[in-house]
C-alpha cells in the first residue's frame, strides 16, 4: 500500500506517478474527501475538549453543592455528538484506506515507460540457442510417449491440469532438488514449509487481495481461506505484524510448493500443453531486508534465479519489465525468459521483483534499526528460483534429439539415478 502521507503532502506527485500505470486516480475527488477528513477530524478534537471541560465542570459544581444536572445533560450531549463524529470519521477513513489499497505500488525510476510485454527492454542474454538439424518438437508431442498425460488429468479433474508419470515426474523431482540443493547451499537461503492455504488477510498483506481475488481459488466451505497461487503469500506473511531484530536481517527463504491459478484473466491463452496450468510446481525466493539494502538484494534474487538456468544450460534472456507490464505490487520486476525451441521464442520462466515497503505497509512488517532504536518498514523482494514445470518443458525441448528422446543435463544426473536419456 502507498503511504497515505502523500496523499496529503504530495499529491500532484501521487496523481503523476499512477499515471505512469495508467491508472485512473481521481484526484479531485479524493482531494475533497480528504477535506471532509480534515473537517470531521476537527470537529472530533473540538468536541473532546468540550466533553472534558464539561466534565471537569460537574466535579466543580458539586464541589460547590451546585445543581450538576444541566451539566450532565450538556456532557451526554457531547458524548452523542462526539460518538457521531467518530463513527463518520472512522468510515471516511475506512474508504480513504480502500481506495489507497486499490492503487498499484510507484515504479522505480529505472522502469521504462510502456503498455505491454512488447515494450519490455532487453538487458542480456545467456546462452547459445540450440541449432537441429531437425523439426523440433515440442514438449506435448516429447512427453506423449514418455508419462506427460493431459487426457488423465483433464478426466479426474478438468483442462489446465497434466498428470506426469515415470520418468517424467523423477525429473521435475530432481530439478526441484536441485534447486532447493543450490540455494540453500551455495545462496545461503534457509528453506521453510508453509500451508498450502492462506486467510485473507495474508493475501491482502502481499496485494492479491482486494484487487485479484478472480484469479484465486477460494474454497467454498470455509470464506476465509484461499489455495495458494505462489508461495511468496505465506513466505512473506511470516512477517506480518513483526518487528524483526537487526541481527536476524537480512530474512532470506526458500520455498517448494504447488501454486493454484484460476488464470481467469488467460482465457484463450496458451491452451496447449504445459505453460498455463491451474496447478505448477514452484521453488521461491523471499528476502526481507532494509531499505537500504533493497536494490543489492534485488540484483541479488534475481542473479541466483539465473544460476539455475547456467547450471541447467538453458539458454535464457533477462528482462526489464515496462511500466504496463509491471505488477501491481512491484516497483520493479526482471523477468528471465527462456528459450523453447517448440514454440521458437522465449518465455517467462521467473519473475524476480522488488516491492520496496509497498507489501510491508500492507502488513505493518517492520525491523527494528539499531541507528535510532525504533522500527522501520522493511522491504520485500521475492522471484521463482525457477518454476519447476517450464524448467521441465525448457529441458525437454533443449535437450531432444532427431528420435524425440530427452538427454538429461550433466547437473541433474546424479539425481536421476545416473540415467542420461528418457
Amino acid at each position: 500500500m502507498l503511504d497515505p502521507r502523500l496523499f496529503r503532502t504530495d499529491l500532484e506527485n501521487v496523481k503523476k506517478q499512477l499515471e505512469l500505470r495508467s491508472f485512473n486516480f481521481d484526484s479531485v475527488a479524493f482531494e475533497a474527501l480528504e477535506n471532509k477528513r480534515k473537517t470531521v477530524q476537527i470537529r472530533t478534537q473540538e468536541l473532546q475538549n468540550e466533553r472534558n471541560k464539561s466534565s471537569k465542570n460537574i466535579g466543580q459544581a458539586k464541589a460547590k453543592g451546585e445543581d450538576i444536572q444541566p451539566l450532565l445533560d450538556q456532557v451526554q450531549n457531547y458524548v452523542d455528538q462526539l460518538k457521531q463524529s467518530e463513527n463518520e470519521l472512522t468510515d471516511i477513513q475506512q474508504e480513504m484506506t480502500a481506495l489507497i489499497s486499490a492503487m498499484p505500488n510507484f515504479l522505480d525510476e529505472i522502469v521504462p515507460e510502456g503498455k505491454d510485454e512488447a515494450d519490455n527492454v532487453e538487458i542480456d542474454l545467456w546462452g547459445k540457442i540450440p541449432v537441429f538439424s531437425f523439426q523440433a518438437k515440442d514438449h506435448v508431442d516429447l512427453g506423449e510417449s514418455k508419462g506427460l498425460d493431459f487426457e488423465v488429468a483433464a478426466k479426474i479433474t478438468s483442462a489446465r491440469f497434466a498428470v506426469l508419470k515415470g520418468t517424467l515426474a523423477r525429473l521435475q523431482r530432481a530439478i526441484i532438488q536441485l534447486m532447493l540443493d543450490t540455494h540453500t547451499d551455495e545462496h545461503g537461503y534457509s528453506e521453510i514449509y508453509v500451508p498450502f492455504l492462506v486467510n485473507a488477510d495474508s493475501l491482502y498483506g502481499t496485494g492479491q487481495l482486494p484487487k485479484f481475488a478472480d484469479d484465486l481459488f477460494k474454497v467454498d466451505n470455509d470464506p476465509d481461506f484461499y489455495l495458494i497461487p505462489t508461495a511468496e503469500v505465506p513466505v512473506t506473511n511470516i512477517v506480518r505484524d513483526v518487528i524483526v531484530e537487526a541481527k536476524d536481517m537480512p530474512l532470506k527463504f526458500v520455498c517448494h510448493t504447488p501454486c493454484f491459478r484460476s488464470e481467469a484473466g488467460a482465457y484463450g491463452r496458451d491452451v496447449r500443453g504445459m505453460i498455463r496450468q491451474h496447478q505448477f510446481e514452484k521453488v521461491e525466493l523471499v528476502q526481507i531486508v532494509s531499505a537500504e539494502e533493497s536494490v543489492k538484494a534485488h540484483e541479488e534474487l534475481t542473479q541466483h534465479a539465473e544460476n539455475i538456468l547456467k547450471k541447467l544450460k538453458l539458454p535464457y534472456r533477462k528482462v526489464l519489465l515496462c511500466a504496463g507490464d509491471t505488477g501491481f505490487s512491484s516497483s520493479k520486476t526482471y523477468d528471465l525468459e527462456v528459450w523453447l525451441p517448440g514454440q521458437e521464442k522465449y518465455r517467462e520462466i521467473s519473475s524476480c521483483s522488488n516491492f520496496k515497503d509497498f507489501q510491508a505497509r500492507r502488513m505493518q512488517a517492520r525491523w527494528r534499526n539499531p541507528e535510532t532504536g525504533k522500527p522501520e518498514l522493511v522491504h520485500t523482494i521475492n522471484g521463482s528460483g525457477l518454476a519447476a514445470g517450464r524448467t521441465l518443458i525448457a529441458i525437454m525441448e533443449n535437450y531432444q534429439d532427431e528420435q524425440g528422446n530427452i538427454h538429461i543435463p550433466e547437473v541433474l544426473k546424479s539425481y536421476m539415478g545416473g540415467l542420461e536419456v528418457i
